[in-house]
């Protein structure tokens, strides 16, 4: 009895202490925020913005500091002689010091072409987080409703208990005057133990499932956390929200930067040039002695053939944009099919919360009349309490539904994105 007593104590004064109030929605909230895939979208953007300064880079002008010393096994002669006059040929042992800067003027674009390539890819990769994430979502569904459930099973064991207990002192009263035998107190008493059993495997099943969520969100939950049982509001009429769709249009977008890039590879370049140095023989190959120089002047490539490389990589370009519209189209089609059945699901449970509250009705009239019976000797207790089980299934069989459907709801939502 002291034990039945403490265990309604513990289960009943629950709400009256401080403890953790949780929602679905913060629970979306905290595992964008903390799961370990969700860092990636600041280190992608870490990432995207040293490789964005790196391309950038390709702007400022370059130096290089370049020497050398060589020997040569002949060098330039001159098979004439002239009167008065000595030529004499270079040395082959020849030395060169230079400084070399370069200064990009004109490239078509292509630094920017592939700014704007990274930026696109950036956005996309972000996105794959953010569908990541979401389809963490269904998970989070799955192991919320699953606390919620045995949540609220506790609460109908507890309030089925409460029940015996007040019927289990009359019977005292009834046994302790002799108008009750002592066997139907022994029957209360087993099955209020059943009860206590039932509550403990319940409540350990829950902490279970809290545990799961719990590494879902990434934070530590309390034992006595409690689940609020979500509103969810059911909208029909709006097209499909779901992010993969979002990331089939960021895709696209970055194979139609991609061609950009290849359209601008080819463009002409023109750069200017500096070269200062020291060396022996300088720009006068006929002057065997150390001097120094400069030059400066513009330098233009440009590919004006390639094979029609450019052209294929275009082509290849298209071909994997087909795909992506090919598994957009497939995405679009399977989620189209999840919403049906999803709705049909919820209609199947709302009817099904329905028939459950008619039974209910009808089970707490039974109920009544045998507590009426039982109080007045005219049934035993075993036919009471199978009469009390009946109406606690028909309830925990409610809940059941109930919790089903909620879950159906915020399952629908997901799969339509919104």
């Amino acid at each position: 009895m002291k034990k039945s007593l403490s265990i309604l104590l513990f289960f009943t004064s629950i709400a009256s202490f401080s403890q953790q109030i949780l929602t679905l929605q913060t629970c979306y909230d905290l595992a964008e925020e903390n799961y370990p895939i969700a860092r990636k979208v600041d280190l992608l953007a870490s990432k995207s913005e040293k490789e964005i300064e790196i391309i950038k880079k390709g702007k400022l002008p370059k130096l290089d500091l370049n020497a050398q010393a060589t020997y040569q096994s002949n060098v330039i002669q001159f098979p004439l002689e002239l009167p008065n006059m000595t030529i004499a040929p270079p040395n082959k042992d020849q030395y060169r010091a230079s400084l070399d800067a370069s200064q990009l003027i004109y490239n078509g674009g292509r630094i920017g072409a592939n700014t704007k390539l990274k930026e696109a890819e950036l956005q996309t990769q972000q996105q794959q987080v953010a569908v990541n994430l979401y389809t963490l979502r269904s998970r989070i569904n799955q192991s919320y409703f699953n606390v919620l459930l045995f949540q609220e099973q506790m609460n109908l064991l507890v309030t089925k208990m409460q029940e015996l207990e007040v019927r289990l002192n009359e019977i005292n009263a009834g046994v302790k005057y002799g108008a009750v035998l002592p066997a139907t107190e022994q029957a209360f008493r087993a099955e209020i133990l059943k009860l206590e059993q039932q509550i403990s495997e319940s409540n350990h099943e829950r902490i279970k499932a809290l545990g799961n969520l719990a590494s879902l969100i990434a934070i530590e939950l309390e034992p006595n956390t409690t689940l609020e049982r979500p509103e969810v509001s059911m909208i029909t009429n709006e097209d499909s929200k779901r992010p993969e769709l979002t990331l089939f249009d960021l895709q696209e977008n970055q194979l139609e930067t991609t061609k950009e890039v290849i359209s601008k590879s080819n463009y002409p370049r023109l750069s200017g040039f500096a070269q200062v140095g020291y060396g022996n023989p300088g720009l006068n190959m006929l002057d065997n002695s150390f001097q120094d120089f400069y030059m400066v002047g513009l330098k233009m490539n440009w590919n004006i053939f390639d094979w029609g490389k450019t052209k294929e990589q275009k082509q290849t370009v298209e071909i994997s944009k087909e795909i992506l519209a090919t598994e957009k189209e497939a995405f679009e089609l399977n989620n189209a099919i999840q919403i049906q059945e999803a709705e049909n699901e919820i209609d199947k449970l709302e009817e099904m919360v329905q028939r459950d509250d008619a039974i209910i009705e009808l089970r707490e009239q039974v109920l009544a009349a045998v507590t009426s019976q039982l109080q007045n000797g005219a049934i035993s207790s075993s036919e009471y309490i199978t009469e009390l089980n009946n109406l606690y299934e028909a309830k925990i069989g409610k809940e059941m539904h109930q919790t089903r459907l909620s879950l159906a709801k915020a399952h629908y939502r997901l799969v339509k994105g919104n």
